[in-house]
Protein backbone atom coordinates (compact mmCIF):
# COMPACT_ATOMS: atom_id res chain seq x y z
CA UNK A 1 0.00 0.00 0.00
CA UNK A 2 1.57 3.27 -1.02
CA UNK A 3 0.67 7.15 -1.57
CA UNK A 4 2.79 9.56 -3.70
CA UNK A 5 4.75 10.34 -0.41
CA UNK A 6 4.63 6.92 1.74
CA UNK A 7 4.39 3.79 1.86
CA UNK A 8 4.19 0.84 3.65
CA UNK A 9 6.07 -2.59 4.31
CA UNK A 10 6.23 -5.13 1.77
CA UNK A 11 4.90 -8.76 1.16
CA UNK A 12 7.96 -10.54 1.33
CA UNK A 13 8.34 -13.70 4.29
CA UNK A 14 7.30 -16.82 4.45
CA UNK A 15 5.83 -17.90 7.97
CA UNK A 16 6.97 -20.11 10.41
CA UNK A 17 4.31 -21.25 12.50
CA UNK A 18 4.63 -22.37 16.06
CA UNK A 19 1.56 -23.92 18.41
CA UNK A 20 0.82 -23.89 21.66
CA UNK A 21 4.45 -22.32 23.03
CA UNK A 22 4.91 -22.38 26.95
CA UNK A 23 6.29 -19.43 28.58
CA UNK A 24 7.10 -19.34 32.07
CA UNK A 25 6.18 -16.45 34.41
CA UNK A 26 7.86 -15.39 37.15
CA UNK A 27 5.73 -17.15 39.73
CA UNK A 28 5.82 -20.23 37.99
CA UNK A 29 2.41 -20.35 35.97
CA UNK A 30 3.27 -21.08 32.45
CA UNK A 31 1.17 -19.35 29.83
CA UNK A 32 0.09 -20.70 26.23
CA UNK A 33 0.69 -19.06 23.25
CA UNK A 34 0.61 -19.49 19.35
CA UNK A 35 3.55 -17.69 17.77
CA UNK A 36 3.78 -16.70 14.14
CA UNK A 37 7.55 -15.44 12.69
CA UNK A 38 8.72 -14.28 9.57
CA UNK A 39 10.86 -16.97 7.81
CA UNK A 40 14.42 -15.05 7.82
CA UNK A 41 18.00 -15.12 9.77
CA UNK A 42 16.89 -11.17 10.78
CA UNK A 43 15.20 -9.64 13.70
CA UNK A 44 12.07 -8.28 13.55
CA UNK A 45 9.46 -5.48 15.67
CA UNK A 46 6.67 -8.04 17.07
CA UNK A 47 2.65 -7.73 17.68
CA UNK A 48 1.32 -8.75 20.48
CA UNK A 49 -2.57 -9.98 21.35
CA UNK A 50 -3.94 -11.57 24.99
CA UNK A 51 -7.29 -12.98 25.56
CA UNK A 52 -9.12 -15.61 27.14
CA UNK A 53 -10.49 -16.64 23.38
CA UNK A 54 -10.51 -20.46 22.01
CA UNK A 55 -6.84 -19.92 20.33
CA UNK A 56 -7.06 -21.93 17.62
CA UNK A 57 -9.87 -19.92 15.92
CA UNK A 58 -8.05 -17.01 16.14
CA UNK A 59 -6.05 -17.26 13.09
CA UNK A 60 -7.71 -20.41 11.16
CA UNK A 61 -8.74 -19.91 7.86
CA UNK A 62 -12.60 -18.96 8.06
CA UNK A 63 -13.60 -17.14 5.36
CA UNK A 64 -14.84 -13.45 7.34
CA UNK A 65 -18.61 -13.01 7.99
CA UNK A 66 -20.92 -10.58 10.41
CA UNK A 67 -20.55 -11.06 13.98
CA UNK A 68 -22.55 -13.29 15.60
CA UNK A 69 -23.34 -14.33 19.40
CA UNK A 70 -25.24 -16.71 21.71
CA UNK A 71 -28.59 -15.03 20.94
CA UNK A 72 -28.44 -14.52 16.94
CA UNK A 73 -26.41 -17.56 15.79
CA UNK A 74 -27.77 -18.83 12.36
CA UNK A 75 -28.95 -22.50 13.16
CA UNK A 76 -26.05 -24.02 11.73
CA UNK A 77 -23.71 -22.32 14.26
CA UNK A 78 -22.34 -23.90 17.37
CA UNK A 79 -20.72 -20.94 18.64
CA UNK A 80 -20.80 -17.21 18.19
CA UNK A 81 -17.84 -15.97 15.88
CA UNK A 82 -17.47 -12.72 18.04
CA UNK A 83 -14.32 -13.94 19.82
CA UNK A 84 -11.93 -14.08 16.84
CA UNK A 85 -10.50 -10.83 17.23
CA UNK A 86 -6.93 -11.15 17.13
CA UNK A 87 -6.09 -9.94 13.89
CA UNK A 88 -4.61 -12.10 11.02
CA UNK A 89 -0.77 -13.06 10.82
CA UNK A 90 -1.09 -13.84 7.15
CA UNK A 91 -1.35 -10.57 6.76
CA UNK A 92 1.09 -8.80 9.30
CA UNK A 93 4.07 -11.84 8.81
CA UNK A 94 4.98 -11.57 5.57
CA UNK A 95 5.56 -7.53 6.14
CA UNK A 96 7.83 -8.03 8.57
CA UNK A 97 6.41 -8.59 11.64
CA UNK A 98 6.21 -11.64 14.37
CA UNK A 99 2.90 -11.99 15.39
CA UNK A 100 2.21 -13.68 19.32
CA UNK A 101 -1.33 -14.44 20.56
CA UNK A 102 -1.65 -15.90 23.79
CA UNK A 103 -4.36 -17.03 26.45
CA UNK A 104 -4.55 -15.09 29.53
CA UNK A 105 -3.69 -16.83 32.74
CA UNK A 106 -7.03 -19.65 33.89
CA UNK A 107 -8.04 -20.09 30.60
CA UNK A 108 -7.22 -22.41 27.30
CA UNK A 109 -3.61 -24.07 28.00
CA UNK A 110 -2.66 -21.55 29.94
CA UNK A 111 -1.90 -22.16 33.72
CA UNK A 112 -3.08 -20.33 37.20
CA UNK A 113 -6.95 -19.03 38.08
CA UNK A 114 -8.86 -16.51 35.36
CA UNK A 115 -9.21 -13.18 37.12
CA UNK A 116 -10.72 -11.65 33.84
CA UNK A 117 -8.93 -7.94 33.29
CA UNK A 118 -7.05 -7.82 36.87
CA UNK A 119 -3.76 -6.53 38.22
CA UNK A 120 -2.24 -9.84 37.46
CA UNK A 121 -3.81 -10.68 34.01
CA UNK A 122 -1.85 -6.92 33.37
CA UNK A 123 1.37 -8.10 35.12
CA UNK A 124 1.30 -11.21 32.83
CA UNK A 125 0.87 -9.11 29.73
CA UNK A 126 3.98 -6.80 30.48
CA UNK A 127 6.32 -9.89 31.83
CA UNK A 128 5.18 -11.68 28.36
CA UNK A 129 6.26 -8.68 26.21
CA UNK A 130 9.49 -8.63 28.01
CA UNK A 131 10.34 -12.51 26.73
CA UNK A 132 9.25 -11.53 23.62
CA UNK A 133 11.55 -8.81 23.21
CA UNK A 134 14.13 -11.14 24.43
CA UNK A 135 13.74 -13.83 21.23
CA UNK A 136 16.34 -13.98 18.84
CA UNK A 137 13.84 -13.22 16.46
CA UNK A 138 12.74 -9.97 17.94
CA UNK A 139 14.33 -6.45 17.74
CA UNK A 140 13.13 -5.33 20.95
CA UNK A 141 10.28 -3.54 19.86
CA UNK A 142 6.78 -4.55 20.49
CA UNK A 143 3.32 -2.96 19.89
CA UNK A 144 -0.17 -4.82 20.64
CA UNK A 145 -2.91 -4.91 18.30
CA UNK A 146 -6.42 -6.48 18.50
CA UNK A 147 -9.95 -4.99 19.29
CA UNK A 148 -13.22 -5.29 21.81
CA UNK A 149 -11.20 -7.83 25.15
CA UNK A 150 -7.56 -7.59 23.00
CA UNK A 151 -8.08 -3.82 23.29
CA UNK A 152 -8.98 -3.79 27.23
CA UNK A 153 -6.25 -5.96 27.49
CA UNK A 154 -3.64 -3.32 25.76
CA UNK A 155 -4.84 -0.25 27.89
CA UNK A 156 -4.26 -2.40 31.01
CA UNK A 157 -0.68 -3.14 30.01
CA UNK A 158 0.00 -0.25 28.92
CA UNK A 159 -0.45 1.44 31.82
CA UNK A 160 2.04 -0.44 33.11
CA UNK A 161 4.80 0.51 31.30
CA UNK A 162 6.50 -2.51 29.89
CA UNK A 163 9.94 -1.24 28.21
CA UNK A 164 9.35 -2.30 25.15
CA UNK A 165 5.73 -1.63 24.57
CA UNK A 166 6.26 0.91 22.19
CA UNK A 167 2.29 1.37 20.65
CA UNK A 168 -0.94 0.29 21.12
CA UNK A 169 -3.60 -0.49 18.49
CA UNK A 170 -6.73 -0.67 20.41
CA UNK A 171 -9.83 0.55 18.91
CA UNK A 172 -13.05 -1.11 20.35
CA UNK A 173 -12.83 -1.20 24.31
CA UNK A 174 -14.84 -0.49 27.11
CA UNK A 175 -12.39 1.71 29.14
CA UNK A 176 -14.59 1.87 32.33
CA UNK A 177 -16.04 -1.52 32.81
CA UNK A 178 -18.49 -0.70 35.77
CA UNK A 179 -20.16 1.95 33.23
CA UNK A 180 -19.41 1.00 29.59
CA UNK A 181 -20.39 -2.99 30.11
CA UNK A 182 -21.42 -4.48 33.41
CA UNK A 183 -23.72 -2.04 34.84
CA UNK A 184 -25.36 0.90 32.39
CA UNK A 185 -26.18 3.96 34.26
CA UNK A 186 -26.10 1.02 37.34
CA UNK A 187 -28.50 -1.17 36.27
CA UNK A 188 -26.98 -4.65 35.61
CA UNK A 189 -26.37 -5.66 32.30
CA UNK A 190 -26.04 -9.91 32.24
CA UNK A 191 -27.25 -10.68 29.13
CA UNK A 192 -23.71 -9.79 26.85
CA UNK A 193 -22.12 -11.52 29.78
CA UNK A 194 -23.98 -14.67 29.60
CA UNK A 195 -23.04 -15.22 26.20
CA UNK A 196 -19.74 -14.15 26.21
CA UNK A 197 -18.66 -16.51 28.89
CA UNK A 198 -19.38 -19.26 25.87
CA UNK A 199 -16.39 -17.84 24.20
CA UNK A 200 -13.49 -18.41 27.00
CA UNK A 201 -11.81 -21.18 26.68
CA UNK A 202 -12.33 -23.10 29.44
CA UNK A 203 -11.79 -20.90 32.24
CA UNK A 204 -10.66 -21.72 35.70
CA UNK A 205 -11.95 -18.67 37.27
CA UNK A 206 -11.37 -17.50 40.55
CA UNK A 207 -13.65 -14.74 42.59
CA UNK A 208 -12.16 -11.67 43.62
CA UNK A 209 -15.19 -11.31 46.01
CA UNK A 210 -14.68 -14.86 47.65
CA UNK A 211 -11.11 -14.42 48.37
CA UNK A 212 -11.69 -10.57 49.99
CA UNK A 213 -14.85 -11.76 51.51
CA UNK A 214 -13.55 -15.08 53.60
CA UNK A 215 -16.00 -18.22 53.19
CA UNK A 216 -18.67 -17.29 55.94
CA UNK A 217 -19.08 -13.60 54.57
CA UNK A 218 -19.11 -14.98 50.90
CA UNK A 219 -22.05 -17.62 51.65
CA UNK A 220 -24.10 -14.57 52.95
CA UNK A 221 -23.56 -12.56 50.00
CA UNK A 222 -25.11 -15.10 48.09
CA UNK A 223 -27.88 -15.75 50.35
CA UNK A 224 -28.95 -12.02 50.40
CA UNK A 225 -28.60 -11.58 46.41
CA UNK A 226 -31.19 -14.72 46.09
CA UNK A 227 -33.53 -12.87 48.51
CA UNK A 228 -33.54 -9.82 45.57
CA UNK A 229 -37.03 -9.96 43.24
CA UNK A 230 -34.94 -8.37 40.41
CA UNK A 231 -31.93 -10.58 40.57
CA UNK A 232 -34.22 -14.41 41.32
CA UNK A 233 -36.47 -13.03 38.18
CA UNK A 234 -33.71 -14.38 36.05
CA UNK A 235 -33.42 -18.20 36.00
CA UNK A 236 -29.77 -17.94 34.15
CA UNK A 237 -28.38 -15.71 37.41
CA UNK A 238 -30.39 -17.92 40.06
CA UNK A 239 -28.43 -21.05 38.78
CA UNK A 240 -25.09 -19.00 39.05
CA UNK A 241 -25.78 -18.28 42.31
CA UNK A 242 -26.38 -21.74 43.20
CA UNK A 243 -23.52 -22.28 41.35
CA UNK A 244 -20.80 -19.81 42.40
CA UNK A 245 -17.90 -21.80 42.10
CA UNK A 246 -18.56 -23.06 38.21
CA UNK A 247 -16.17 -22.26 35.30
CA UNK A 248 -16.45 -18.99 34.00
CA UNK A 249 -19.40 -18.11 37.27
CA UNK A 250 -17.27 -16.47 39.26
CA UNK A 251 -16.56 -13.51 37.45
CA UNK A 252 -20.75 -12.60 37.01
CA UNK A 253 -20.73 -13.11 41.00
CA UNK A 254 -18.21 -10.87 41.12
CA UNK A 255 -20.06 -8.58 38.83
CA UNK A 256 -23.38 -9.26 40.88
CA UNK A 257 -21.80 -8.72 44.38
CA UNK A 258 -20.33 -5.19 43.11
CA UNK A 259 -23.50 -3.18 42.49
CA UNK A 260 -21.85 -0.01 43.26
CA UNK A 261 -18.43 1.72 42.26
CA UNK A 262 -15.38 0.77 44.17
CA UNK A 263 -12.55 -1.35 44.41
CA UNK A 264 -12.97 -4.52 42.31
CA UNK A 265 -14.20 -2.04 39.35
CA UNK A 266 -11.40 0.11 40.40
CA UNK A 267 -8.81 -2.37 39.80
CA UNK A 268 -10.51 -2.78 35.99
CA UNK A 269 -11.11 0.82 34.86
CA UNK A 270 -7.73 2.03 33.01
CA UNK A 271 -5.27 4.44 34.34
CA UNK A 272 -4.70 6.44 31.58
CA UNK A 273 -2.61 8.73 33.32
CA UNK A 274 0.14 5.82 33.50
CA UNK A 275 -0.13 5.36 29.87
CA UNK A 276 3.13 6.66 28.06
CA UNK A 277 2.78 5.25 24.84
CA UNK A 278 0.80 6.22 21.48
CA UNK A 279 -2.43 4.38 21.19
CA UNK A 280 -4.92 4.29 18.38
CA UNK A 281 -8.17 4.08 19.28
CA UNK A 282 -11.77 4.37 18.52
CA UNK A 283 -15.19 1.94 17.96
CA UNK A 284 -18.18 2.39 16.11
CA UNK A 285 -21.69 4.04 16.38
CA UNK A 286 -23.56 0.98 17.08
CA UNK A 287 -21.62 -0.50 20.16
CA UNK A 288 -23.24 1.69 22.19
CA UNK A 289 -23.72 -0.92 24.96
CA UNK A 290 -19.85 -1.61 25.39
CA UNK A 291 -16.95 0.24 23.48
CA UNK A 292 -18.23 3.36 22.31
CA UNK A 293 -17.84 5.52 25.58
CA UNK A 294 -14.94 4.27 26.36
CA UNK A 295 -13.64 6.07 22.53
CA UNK A 296 -14.44 9.05 23.96
CA UNK A 297 -13.02 8.78 27.18
CA UNK A 298 -9.72 7.71 26.09
CA UNK A 299 -9.47 10.62 23.86
CA UNK A 300 -10.51 13.00 26.50
CA UNK A 301 -7.71 11.64 28.90
CA UNK A 302 -4.91 10.12 27.00
CA UNK A 303 -1.66 12.67 26.70
CA UNK A 304 -0.14 10.42 24.08
CA UNK A 305 0.17 11.07 20.38
CA UNK A 306 -2.95 9.33 19.38
CA UNK A 307 -6.13 8.55 16.68
CA UNK A 308 -9.23 7.91 16.62
CA UNK A 309 -11.93 6.00 14.35
CA UNK A 310 -15.63 6.08 14.86
CA UNK A 311 -16.80 4.21 12.35
CA UNK A 312 -20.47 2.92 10.96
CA UNK A 313 -22.86 0.90 12.59
CA UNK A 314 -21.55 -2.66 11.42
CA UNK A 315 -18.76 -3.10 14.12
CA UNK A 316 -15.97 -5.51 11.97
CA UNK A 317 -16.66 -9.06 9.77
CA UNK A 318 -15.14 -11.63 11.89
CA UNK A 319 -12.06 -13.32 11.68
CA UNK A 320 -10.81 -9.55 12.57
CA UNK A 321 -9.60 -7.95 9.06
CA UNK A 322 -10.62 -4.72 8.93
CA UNK A 323 -8.27 -1.89 9.45
CA UNK A 324 -5.41 -4.18 9.16
CA UNK A 325 -3.78 -1.44 6.50
CA UNK A 326 -4.58 0.95 8.87
CA UNK A 327 -3.02 -1.11 11.75
CA UNK A 328 0.16 -1.76 9.49
CA UNK A 329 0.42 2.07 8.84
CA UNK A 330 0.70 2.71 12.88
CA UNK A 331 2.90 -0.24 13.35
CA UNK A 332 5.63 0.92 10.77
CA UNK A 333 5.36 4.56 11.96
CA UNK A 334 6.01 3.82 15.50
CA UNK A 335 7.84 0.26 15.33
CA UNK A 336 9.89 0.57 12.49
CA UNK A 337 10.25 4.44 11.92
CA UNK A 338 9.16 4.42 8.57
CA UNK A 339 7.44 7.56 6.84
CA UNK A 340 3.61 6.22 6.50
CA UNK A 341 2.12 9.49 6.90
CA UNK A 342 -0.66 8.48 9.40
CA UNK A 343 0.74 11.27 11.57
CA UNK A 344 -0.02 13.88 9.23
CA UNK A 345 -3.25 13.42 9.20
CA UNK A 346 -6.10 14.61 11.07
CA UNK A 347 -6.42 12.92 14.16
CA UNK A 348 -9.96 12.02 14.56
CA UNK A 349 -12.04 10.14 11.34
CA UNK A 350 -15.88 9.98 12.27
CA UNK A 351 -18.79 8.64 10.02
CA UNK A 352 -22.12 9.99 9.69
CA UNK A 353 -24.21 7.85 9.92
CA UNK A 354 -27.06 9.26 7.15
CA UNK A 355 -24.37 10.39 4.59
CA UNK A 356 -22.63 7.57 3.76
CA UNK A 357 -19.07 10.12 4.69
CA UNK A 358 -16.54 10.65 6.83
CA UNK A 359 -15.91 13.84 8.54
CA UNK A 360 -12.02 14.70 9.58
CA UNK A 361 -11.54 16.72 13.44
CA UNK A 362 -8.90 17.93 15.45
CA UNK A 363 -11.06 17.47 19.22
CA UNK A 364 -13.79 16.28 20.60
CA UNK A 365 -16.41 17.30 20.80
CA UNK A 366 -16.55 18.61 17.50
CA UNK A 367 -15.94 22.88 17.64
CA UNK A 368 -18.94 23.29 15.95
CA UNK A 369 -20.83 21.93 18.08
CA UNK A 370 -24.11 23.81 19.99
CA UNK A 371 -26.17 21.78 22.21
CA UNK A 372 -30.35 22.72 21.64
CA UNK A 373 -32.98 21.79 24.47
CA UNK A 374 -35.94 19.75 22.51
CA UNK A 375 -38.39 19.71 25.45
CA UNK A 376 -40.98 17.28 26.25
CA UNK A 377 -44.64 18.01 25.41
CA UNK A 378 -48.25 17.51 25.70
CA UNK A 379 -49.57 15.27 22.69
CA UNK A 380 -45.94 13.47 22.35
CA UNK A 381 -44.52 16.36 20.89
CA UNK A 382 -40.82 17.35 20.94
CA UNK A 383 -39.94 20.75 20.38
CA UNK A 384 -37.18 23.60 20.93
CA UNK A 385 -40.53 25.42 22.02
CA UNK A 386 -40.43 26.09 25.56
CA UNK A 387 -43.82 25.62 27.64
CA UNK A 388 -47.07 26.65 27.34
CA UNK A 389 -49.50 27.60 30.18
CA UNK A 390 -50.91 24.74 32.23
CA UNK A 391 -48.85 22.26 29.97
CA UNK A 392 -48.40 18.61 32.68
CA UNK A 393 -47.37 15.34 32.41
CA UNK A 394 -47.41 11.79 31.16
CA UNK A 395 -47.44 8.57 32.80
CA UNK A 396 -47.14 5.16 31.98
CA UNK A 397 -46.78 1.81 34.02
CA UNK A 398 -43.92 -0.57 34.81
CA UNK A 399 -44.45 -4.40 35.68
CA UNK A 400 -44.22 -7.71 34.98
CA UNK A 401 -47.63 -7.64 33.54
CA UNK A 402 -46.89 -4.66 31.38
CA UNK A 403 -44.20 -2.92 30.73
CA UNK A 404 -45.20 0.72 29.51
CA UNK A 405 -43.21 3.48 27.99
CA UNK A 406 -43.61 6.90 26.49
CA UNK A 407 -42.50 8.63 22.92
CA UNK A 408 -41.79 11.93 21.73
CA UNK A 409 -41.35 12.80 18.39
CA UNK A 410 -40.48 16.20 16.77
CA UNK A 411 -42.10 17.52 13.69
CA UNK A 412 -40.51 16.53 10.53
CA UNK A 413 -37.42 18.15 9.96
CA UNK A 414 -37.12 21.44 6.94
CA UNK A 415 -33.79 21.52 7.21
CA UNK A 416 -30.80 18.92 6.73
CA UNK A 417 -29.54 18.64 10.78
CA UNK A 418 -26.38 16.78 11.68
CA UNK A 419 -26.50 15.85 15.68
CA UNK A 420 -22.59 14.41 16.85
CA UNK A 421 -21.99 13.97 19.94
CA UNK A 422 -22.84 13.17 23.75
CA UNK A 423 -26.50 14.13 24.29
CA UNK A 424 -28.22 14.36 27.77
CA UNK A 425 -32.43 13.81 28.78
CA UNK A 426 -33.11 15.67 31.60
CA UNK A 427 -36.22 14.37 33.36
CA UNK A 428 -38.39 15.84 35.91
CA UNK A 429 -40.51 12.52 37.00
CA UNK A 430 -41.76 10.63 40.29
CA UNK A 431 -42.73 6.94 40.43
CA UNK A 432 -45.36 5.33 42.80
CA UNK A 433 -42.10 2.81 43.66
CA UNK A 434 -38.84 3.61 45.50
CA UNK A 435 -36.58 2.89 42.80
CA UNK A 436 -36.62 3.34 38.98
CA UNK A 437 -34.90 1.69 35.79
CA UNK A 438 -34.63 4.67 32.89
CA UNK A 439 -34.26 3.33 29.41
CA UNK A 440 -33.64 6.36 26.77
CA UNK A 441 -33.45 6.04 23.63
CA UNK A 442 -32.84 7.89 20.49
CA UNK A 443 -34.26 7.25 17.08
CA UNK A 444 -34.67 8.48 13.53
CA UNK A 445 -38.10 8.54 12.14
CA UNK A 446 -38.18 8.09 8.08
CA UNK A 447 -40.57 10.28 6.04
CA UNK A 448 -42.03 6.49 5.00
CA UNK A 449 -42.47 5.81 9.07
CA UNK A 450 -39.50 3.24 9.18
CA UNK A 451 -37.28 3.91 12.66
CA UNK A 452 -33.43 2.91 13.36
CA UNK A 453 -32.15 3.33 16.27
CA UNK A 454 -29.34 5.57 16.64
CA UNK A 455 -28.10 5.18 20.46
CA UNK A 456 -29.34 4.83 24.11
CA UNK A 457 -28.51 5.88 27.47
CA UNK A 458 -29.71 4.79 31.33
CA UNK A 459 -29.97 5.18 35.04
CA UNK A 460 -30.51 3.77 37.91
CA UNK A 461 -32.77 6.27 40.04
CA UNK A 462 -30.85 5.55 43.47
CA UNK A 463 -27.48 6.64 41.92
CA UNK A 464 -28.77 9.92 40.45
CA UNK A 465 -26.14 11.87 42.65
CA UNK A 466 -24.02 13.57 40.29
CA UNK A 467 -20.50 14.78 40.68
CA UNK A 468 -20.20 18.29 39.82
CA UNK A 469 -16.69 18.54 39.49
CA UNK A 470 -16.14 15.72 36.85
CA UNK A 471 -19.84 16.75 35.22
CA UNK A 472 -19.95 18.48 31.98
CA UNK A 473 -22.99 20.76 30.75
CA UNK A 474 -23.67 17.95 28.74
CA UNK A 475 -22.58 15.21 30.03
CA UNK A 476 -22.95 13.96 33.79
CA UNK A 477 -21.09 12.18 35.77
CA UNK A 478 -22.47 9.99 38.38
CA UNK A 479 -20.49 8.60 41.09
CA UNK A 480 -22.42 4.94 41.49
CA UNK A 481 -20.91 4.73 44.78
CA UNK A 482 -24.27 5.00 47.37
CA UNK A 483 -27.95 3.93 46.53
CA UNK A 484 -30.85 6.83 47.66
CA UNK A 485 -33.74 5.31 47.39
CA UNK A 486 -36.64 7.17 46.16
CA UNK A 487 -39.90 8.57 48.36
CA UNK A 488 -42.85 7.36 46.59
CA UNK A 489 -44.34 10.20 44.56
CA UNK A 490 -41.87 12.93 45.03
CA UNK A 491 -40.46 14.93 42.06
CA UNK A 492 -36.94 14.35 41.44
CA UNK A 493 -35.16 15.53 38.42
CA UNK A 494 -32.92 12.25 36.58
CA UNK A 495 -30.06 13.64 34.29
CA UNK A 496 -29.24 10.74 32.10
CA UNK A 497 -26.27 10.70 29.59
CA UNK A 498 -26.87 9.39 26.69
CA UNK A 499 -24.14 7.39 24.68
CA UNK A 500 -22.81 9.93 22.13
CA UNK A 501 -24.25 9.53 18.33
CA UNK A 502 -23.63 10.65 15.03
CA UNK A 503 -26.39 10.98 12.23
CA UNK A 504 -27.58 13.63 9.75
CA UNK A 505 -31.40 13.58 9.98
CA UNK A 506 -32.61 14.47 6.20
CA UNK A 507 -35.46 16.52 5.08
CA UNK A 508 -39.00 14.82 6.29
CA UNK A 509 -37.26 12.60 9.09
CA UNK A 510 -38.40 13.10 12.78
CA UNK A 511 -36.56 12.62 16.08
CA UNK A 512 -37.87 10.30 17.85
CA UNK A 513 -37.15 9.71 21.98
CA UNK A 514 -38.34 6.80 23.51
CA UNK A 515 -38.18 6.37 27.89
CA UNK A 516 -38.97 3.49 29.44
CA UNK A 517 -37.83 0.92 32.08
CA UNK A 518 -36.79 -2.18 30.43
CA UNK A 519 -35.03 -3.01 27.43
CA UNK A 520 -36.35 -3.29 23.78
CA UNK A 521 -35.99 -6.62 21.85
CA UNK A 522 -32.98 -6.41 19.97
CA UNK A 523 -33.02 -6.53 16.32
CA UNK A 524 -29.37 -7.45 15.65
CA UNK A 525 -26.33 -8.22 17.94
CA UNK A 526 -24.90 -4.51 17.98
CA UNK A 527 -28.57 -3.73 19.82
CA UNK A 528 -27.88 -7.58 21.84
CA UNK A 529 -24.51 -6.51 23.51
CA UNK A 530 -26.99 -3.60 24.81
CA UNK A 531 -29.46 -5.63 25.96
CA UNK A 532 -29.85 -7.43 28.68
CA UNK A 533 -30.61 -5.69 32.17
CA UNK A 534 -32.52 -7.33 35.19
CA UNK A 535 -36.32 -5.51 35.39
CA UNK A 536 -37.97 -4.06 37.83
CA UNK A 537 -40.26 -6.72 40.00
CA UNK A 538 -42.29 -4.35 41.68
CA UNK A 539 -45.49 -2.57 40.04
CA UNK A 540 -45.41 1.50 39.37
CA UNK A 541 -46.68 4.26 37.65
CA UNK A 542 -43.70 6.71 36.26
CA UNK A 543 -44.99 10.14 35.47
CA UNK A 544 -42.88 12.76 33.51
CA UNK A 545 -43.25 16.13 33.93
CA UNK A 546 -43.29 18.63 31.34
CA UNK A 547 -44.09 22.62 32.50
CA UNK A 548 -42.61 25.58 33.62
CA UNK A 549 -41.86 24.32 36.98
CA UNK A 550 -40.39 21.50 35.98
CA UNK A 551 -39.05 20.60 32.68
CA UNK A 552 -38.00 17.89 31.01
CA UNK A 553 -35.82 18.29 27.80
CA UNK A 554 -33.59 16.11 25.58
CA UNK A 555 -30.58 18.48 24.91
CA UNK A 556 -28.66 17.41 21.24
CA UNK A 557 -25.71 18.77 19.93
CA UNK A 558 -26.32 20.26 16.57
CA UNK A 559 -23.42 20.03 14.12
CA UNK A 560 -25.11 21.62 11.36
CA UNK A 561 -28.71 22.95 9.92
CA UNK A 562 -31.53 23.53 12.60
CA UNK A 563 -30.49 27.56 11.88
CA UNK A 564 -34.39 28.17 12.14
CA UNK A 565 -35.34 25.15 13.36
CA UNK A 566 -38.28 22.07 13.45
CA UNK A 567 -41.91 23.73 12.42
CA UNK A 568 -44.89 22.36 14.06
CA UNK A 569 -46.83 23.46 11.38
CA UNK A 570 -44.87 21.46 8.99
CA UNK A 571 -43.03 23.48 7.42
CA UNK A 572 -44.90 23.89 4.11
CA UNK A 573 -46.99 27.07 2.93
CA UNK A 574 -50.36 28.03 2.70
CA UNK A 575 -51.13 27.80 -0.82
Amino acid sequence: MFSKTWKTSEKKYKIIKERDVKIDLSDGIQINADVFRPEANEKFPAIFGFSPYFLAPQTAPITPGPISTHSFMLPHQERGNGSLEAGDPNFFVPRGYAHIIANVRGTGKSGGKFCFHGLQEAQDGLELINWIASQPWCDGNVGMFGVSYFACAQNFIASLNPKHLKCIFAPWAATDLYRDAVYHGGILNYGFWLGLRRAFEKPRAESYSHLKMGEDKFKEAILKLMQDEDITAVPELMDILENPNKGGNPILIDFILNPLDGPYWEERRVKYENIKVPAYIGACWGMFGIHLPGAFRSWERLQVPKKMIIGPPAYLDRPLYQLHYEALRWFDYWLKGMNTGIMEEAPIRIFVMGTGDWKEADEWPLPETKWVPFYLHENHLLSEHEYWTNEGSDSFNDSPYYRGYLEYYSPPIVENTEIIGPILLNLNASTTDNEIFWFASLWEVDPQGKERLLTRGWLRGSHREIDPERSKPWEPYHPHIKSEFLIPNKIYEFKIPIVPTGNLFRIGSRIKLKISSTDDEPKNPLEGAASGHIRRQSPSRITIYHNEDYPSYLLLPITKGNIIGTYMSGGKPFI
